[in-house]
């Protein structure tokens, strides 16, 4: 028979717990109001979920297009320099997203290092969607590579080799067999990796500003309604917490059915 655990522990659970969630249902509670549905259909609101939608689904695809690949080298392939890619990869994880906005800015900004030679070709990233796109890009990213990176070394060999030997190209390998095998940690990345996207506040505001209708997501939303109105603040805070608590319960699913 297990132990019962002595009061004092159970004590300090419970006061994290308490700590942790009851901020989480008060807004839940100050949130699903009756207005909820008017708030939530209201102009300023519904063009927050707008950007955050759009830009996030943009960058969810740049990272498998991008992603992908990298994960495969690091998780099949021994390198020199092999080890400080993978820690550069996984920099933005901690480092403070104001800081990556700062180097976003300096970066791809008008005065940035690429910001001429872009501006000369018709180009401007910083304070647009594109900037949205590429704040999400930066710091969500390393999830996807992570996980990914799991996937296909978790992946058999063997079965790999039997599908070479059956006449299989390796295309068709990757495709039939590598992808299908490690899809399951391909696709808690992208479930973690659009969380952080969705998420992300200080590298956006910094690089992309917040333009209504173009630039300003949802979490930028909350923020710029806590000046003025309340009302749309709660409601998107009470979307985000239940996008926040459905993503970790796919995530639980996911790590479940991991082979």
């Amino acid at each position: 028979a297990h132990a019962s655990p002595p009061a004092l522990l159970l004590a300090l659970s419970v006061l994290l717990v308490l700590f942790l969630l009851l901020p989480t249902f008060v807004l839940l509670e100050r949130g699903l109001t009756p207005a909820f549905a008017a708030t939530l259909t209201s102009p300023a609101v519904l063009d927050a979920l707008r950007v955050s939608l759009s830009t996030t689904l943009v960058t969810l695809l740049v990272t498998v297009l991008l992603g992908t690949p990298v994960a495969f080298l690091l998780a099949r392939y021994d390198f020199p320099g092999r080890v400080v890619l993978d820690a550069l990869l996984d920099l933005p994880v901690v480092l403070p997203p104001v800081v990556a906005g700062v180097g976003l800015l300096l970066t791809f900004g008008r005065s940035g290092l690429l910001g001429p030679p872009l501006e000369l070709a018709g180009v401007s990233v910083a304070f647009s969607p594109a900037a949205v796109v590429l704040a999400q890009l930066f710091v969500s990213a390393p999830f996807f590579v992570r996980a990914a990176k799991a996937g296909f070394s978790a992946v058999d060999r063997d079965v790999e080799a039997a599908a070479l030997t059956d006449g299989a190209s390796r295309f068709t390998m990757f495709r039939l067999v590598t992808w299908p095998l490690a899809f399951p940690f391909l696709l808690e990345g992208l479930v973690l990796a659009w969380a952080r996207a969705l998420g992300e506040f200080g590298a956006t505001i910094l690089f992309a500003g917040s333009l209504a209708g173009s630039t300003r997501t949802v979490t930028l939303a909350i923020y710029s309604a806590l000046e003025s109105d309340l009302g749309p603040a709660l409601v998107l805070s009470a979307v985000m917490v239940t996008v926040a608590f459905a993503l970790l319960f796919v995530v639980r699913v996911l790590a479940r059915v991991r082979p």
